[in-house]
């Protein structure tokens, strides 16, 4: 009996000899310093993960893919896998011209022939691959403000691996795992995708599943980037390894896959069989809103909760990988264990208890419990060493709002408030104060006054993941820089954004330091609410009202939402 899926794949590294080779003649290249989404994308098409891509995508199969999810050859190939530059990088080369792709570190981890140049319309390639052109969509976000303008196509020469130091016998390419699977004659393969620490429904599910399918299992969990706000990949690798001795270690195996996922619902489930296939993997598991990333602007989720099956359903036999529908598995106390939801023919005679995700962190959150039918205390430990309860977690305030508004004299009042009631550094980021020491090379273009905010975003991220209170007062105009700043700081901690929504007439009224007269005069270039705009926030956590407010009152506010939210204990 063969089993293709265990021969190797096509990978697209050169030989040792010629990749040393390679790296001295790479010295004379033109170099590109990948972004990590680009790293994570670059590994997975020399290791095969990606076959059958050859290298980043050309104009010609990135037009196919986005339009009907095949390359130009016609092969099934689901998502767009481009080098996105800026535009000054992809003026400085020429068509045909070899350049070196290099991590941040500037090591060369391989070198690509640009046969193609193009500037996409990215707004059709969100519609068609996500959906929906539509911004609360986190990789139609990075497509819009953080990818280059224009993408570069063309072949791959692999020269060596990125460099990982996590984890390191737990990474395998394709190649390694169809080894593995040969050496233990694991002939079937089911693979559960997750990016998300497993609790006990998950545990009961992958036995099904395998047992269904008759199978070994790999649980093959994400550690490329996923969506901003998850749980980061070392707490989450720490929890599967805990929960790892619970199965039964003959016919499981674990595996992390450096993949950069761009929670693409159906299409992204149909991207995550091919790339399992490449992995030696016959059945996948796809559960309910595979790969969702939550609500558009309207509150509605992006991808019906079928979708995904529907599509890899479609494609399954042309994949050459089995489905294994995931079932929404829950607790019923009377039985003491996990079933599937739609097989409990006595629904109205037993309990039945679930935990939702929200709720989860909700809990983690407050410190509250979190009973053992739902999750292992090996697991709940991981996660409470990385998530303390909110009220021992750092947190941003960020103020906004125009000149003259109010910001630093309601941020200064609240810094004096927190530093009485202890318990955690409060540093204070006024726009001044960083202007003077952070940021005195820059000026008020729309560019540097992006940048000043990203920078003190920068510095606020870093006192909240070491548990301290970042208090920030910017005009920061724009929601696009406002809205990365809150993803810098949610990895680490809470944020909160307030509104200081002091009208224009009042705020030049005050006029304290005389720089609306001089906008008004023209002398200010560039003046938030006279020459330049100001995005006013849709959904701050609170607006305060400045005008026949005092200041004790508008900082009071701050600190009774903060308790309102667990940030700090209610005395």
């Amino acid at each position: 009996m063969s089993t293709p899926n265990l021969a190797p794949i096509p990978e697209l590294f050169v030989s040792y000899e010629s990749a040393q080779k390679l790296k001295i003649e790479a010295a004379d290249l033109t170099s590109w310093d990948l972004s990590p989404r680009q790293i994570c994308d670059l590994e997975l098409l020399m290791n095969g993960g990606f076959n059958p891509l050859k290298g980043f995508l050309t104009e010609a199969d990135y037009t196919s893919v986005v339009e009907n999810m095949r390359l130009a050859d016609g092969s099934l190939w689901p998502m767009p896998i481009t080098l996105d530059v800026s535009e000054a990088f992809a003026d400085s080369i020429e068509i045909g011209q070899d350049i070196a792709l290099r991590d941040q570190e500037g090591v060369i981890l391989g070198t690509m022939t640009v046969t193609d140049r193009w500037t996409p319309d990215k707004a059709k390639e969100a519609e068609m691959v996500f959906g929906a052109d539509d911004d609360a969509h986190p990789a139609v976000n990075y497509l819009h403000n953080t990818a280059g303008k224009v993408y570069l196509g063309g072949p791959i020469t692999g020269i060596q691996q990125p460099v990982h130091y996590d984890f390191r016998a737990r990474r395998d390419t394709p190649n390694e795992l169809r080894a593995y699977f040969r050496k233990l004659g694991w002939r079937k393969v089911v693979a559960f995708q997750t990016r998300n620490p497993l609790h006990r429904a998950h545990q009961e599910l992958t036995f099904r599943a395998a047992k269904e399918a008759q199978a070994n299992l790999l649980i093959h969990p994400v550690v490329g980037m996923t969506k901003p706000g998850d749980v980061d990949h070392f707490t989450r690798v720490r929890c599967y390894e805990a929960v790892l001795d619970k199965y039964p270690s003959s016919t499981t195996t674990m595996s992390l896959l450096p993949l950069a996922m761009r929670m693409a619902g159906p299409r992204e489930a149909v991207w995550h069989g091919l790339i399992r296939k490449n992995f030696g993997v016959t059945h996948f598991i796809v559960g309910r809103d595979h790969a969702g990333p939550g609500s558009n602007s309207q509150g509605e989720d992006f991808y019906g909760p079928y979708d995904a099956q529907e599509l890899f359903k479609q494609h399954e036999e042309e994949m050459g990988i089995t489905m294994v529908p995931f079932k929404h598995m829950v607790y019923v106390q009377e039985r003491a264990q996990y079933e599937p939801n739609d097989e409990i023919a006595d629904k109205d005679d037993v309990t039945i208890l679930n935990i939702s995700g929200t709720e989860l962190r909700r809990r983690l959150a407050e410190g509250l419990e979190i009973p053992d039918w739902f999750s292992f205390p090996e697991v709940v430990r991981e996660l409470r060493k990385t998530r303390p309860p909110r009220s021992k977690q750092g947190f941003t305030v960020f103020f906004t709002g125009f000149s003259g508004s109010g910001k630093s004299t309601i941020a200064n009042a609240l810094m004096v408030k927190l530093m009485e009631m202890g318990g955690r550094p409060v540093t204070l980021l006024d726009g001044d104060i960083v202007r003077k020491n952070l940021s005195s090379e820059l000026g008020f273009s729309k560019e540097h006054r992006d940048l000043n905010i990203r920078r003190i975003g920068y510095v606020a991220s870093e006192i909240t993941k070491n548990g301290g209170i970042a208090i920030c007062a910017p005009i920061a105009p724009y929601s696009a820089t406002r809205r990365a700043v809150r993803e810098d700081i949610e990895q680490y901690g809470a944020f909160l954004e307030v509104h200081v929504a002091t009208s224009l007439e009042e705020c030049e009224r005050r006029d304290r330091k005389g720089l609306y007269k001089l906008a008004r005069e023209g002398k200010i270039k560039e003046f938030t609410g006279i020459s330049d705009p100001y995005d006013v926030p849709e959904n701050p956590e609170l607006r305060v009202e400045t005008e026949n407010v005092d200041v004790d009152n508008c900082a009071h506010q701050v600190i009774l939402k903060l308790e309102s939210l667990g940030l700090i204990a209610a005395h």
